[in-house]
């Protein structure tokens, strides 16, 4: 009987091990880019590097970047740049490619296909790279037929169908459904951790540091569990939705 038990046991041990380690195989690390050669051409053809051309292109499917868009993708650049041996650098080039990439449509296919190309054989990372740009187009609340038709195009060269993408689409429409709330003024405010007193300035600074802490990362997702971006995604539009009342309410 002892036997069996202690069987079992190493039977659930390696079961732990191996989810624990498909979990974080995939992640991303600073050891990866230890040894990269950090310039822009360089960074422009790494998969990090086509995935901000791609996350650029959405960002500006629907004609204008917003300044919730403009947060989660400044600190994408942050997450994105500390991996590298010098995160300075890496993101002043990572905006400068993202500032290009947002300005032509031309060039979707091939870099999707050099994304696909690049992550062919880790279909956990284009998973996960796929959910965010599905994430960044709902975060202001709404899909634009723009931004689904580009979407799709993406999908496609992700070898992603169309229905892995439909059920994306319900997914992250479910979370913004569920994390948008009624609330008063007061506790807006309160949400965003300052008081009805502070100067415009205060309300911009509060409102930015907590979009920082809590939005979906890309990086940190690579590991993590289904529930990270519900959770980030839920508490970023919450902050959003306060914010967007307190600007309301003063007329800025």
């Amino acid at each position: 009987m002892t036997q069996i038990f202690l069987l079992a046991f190493v039977i659930v041990l390696f079961f732990w091990l191996s989810r624990s380690y498909s979990a974080h195989q995939h992640a991303y690390s600073k050891k990866q880019f230890a040894g990269f050669k950090l310039n822009k051409e360089a960074l422009s053809h790494s998969e990090l590097g086509l995935f901000v051309a791609l996350t650029a292109k959405v960002a500006k499917a629907d004609g204008r970047v917003d300044e919730l868009e403009a947060e989660l993708i400044s600190n994408m650049f942050n997450d994105i740049s500390l991996l590298f041996p010098d995160p300075e650098a890496t993101k002043k080039l990572l905006k400068e490619i993202f500032d290009e990439e947002k300005q032509v449509a031309y060039n979707l296919d091939p870099v999707a296909q050099a994304l696909y190309k690049a992550l062919e054989n880790d279909e956990h990372k284009r998973q996960k790279m796929m959910e965010f740009l599905v994430n960044l187009s709902y975060i202001d609340g709404t899909l634009s037929h723009s931004e689904e038709t580009m979407l799709h195009q993406i999908a496609a060269h992700l070898h992603f169908s169309a229905q892995a993408l439909n059920s994306m689409f319900e997914q992250f429409a479910s979370y913004h459904r569920h994390s948008v709330k009624e609330s008063t003024i007061a506790q807006a405010y309160t949400l965003l951790g300052i008081n009805s007193d502070a100067t415009d300035d205060d309300v911009k600074k509060a409102y930015r540091a907590l979009v920082r802490i809590h939005h979906p990362d890309i990086i940190k997702a690579q590991g993590a569990s289904d529930e990270y971006l519900r959770a980030s995604t839920e508490k970023v539009q919450d902050i959003n939705a306060a914010y967007e009342m307190i600007k309301k309410s003063r007329g800025i």
